[in-house]
């Protein structure tokens, strides 16, 4: 009787061999397209064209649900204080500074809640726009029994010239941009092949102990 009902199981781990890789593969992909990489912004713009300002807060644990807010603060050269420019919440966004009325959009994450980027795009760029631009994040996370409140902030010096310069800061920037990404994409690798190792080599057993049995039946 213990025999009939090991044999059971065993052929079941064979069988659903396929549809576990099938989820390894799918949880591979979820993790990608969920990767954030906090990289830093450009700080030259070029008077007259358009400039992404950007602002990344990656959270700490990707799984927990949670709420931001994301304000903008700007201080011209020569101004003593920041003055609060713009707002975005429950996906709506709101320019308070008239300065930049018409001329600031949202540029961050886009249909949800869960802000984890909280870039500006500025158009029509003036020499007036030189100056340091405040990004803060006010977040919640949400647990099933609690709420937990957090924020963050990146300050970003804006240069505007009248011809762009690539400076050697930004090619940096980019680069340990690719650098992350890669290596993220590389760990997730690895972690899928030693998945995949691990139940073949449990299939291949079951397999085996499925055969054994049959013959001790016959």
């Amino acid at each position: 009787m213990d025999r009939s009902r090991r044999l059971f199981p065993a052929q079941m781990s064979a069988l659903q061999l396929p549809a576990v890789l099938l989820a390894a593969f799918a949880l591979r992909a979820q993790l990608c397209s969920a990767a954030c990489v906090e990289v830093d912004s450009d700080t030259e713009a070029v008077v007259g064209a358009g400039f992404k300002i950007g602002c990344i807060s990656c959270k700490k644990r990707g799984e927990v649900r949670a709420i931001a807010v994301v304000n903008w603060y700007f201080k011209a050269n020569g101004d003593s204080e920041f003055s609060h420019i713009y707002n975005y919440a429950d996906q709506t966004p709101y320019i308070a500074d008239e300065r930049f009325y018409g001329r600031l959009a949202w540029n961050g994450s886009k249909k949800t809640l869960d802000l984890q980027e909280g870039s500006i795009y500025i158009l029509n760029v003036t020499y007036n726009d030189t100056g340091t631009y405040h990004c803060y994040f006010d977040r919640t996370l949400v647990f099933p029994f609690y709420e937990f409140h957090t924020n963050a902030s990146k300050t970003i010096n804006l240069n505007v010239v009248a011809k762009a310069t690539r400076g050697m800061a930004s090619i940096l920037s980019e680069v340990m941009m690719y650098v992350s990404i890669i290596g993220l994409q590389l760990w997730l690798l690895v972690e899928m092949i030693y998945c995949y190792k691990k139940i073949s080599a449990a299939g291949e057993e079951a397999l085996r102990e499925s055969a054994l049995t049959s013959e001790l039946f016959l």
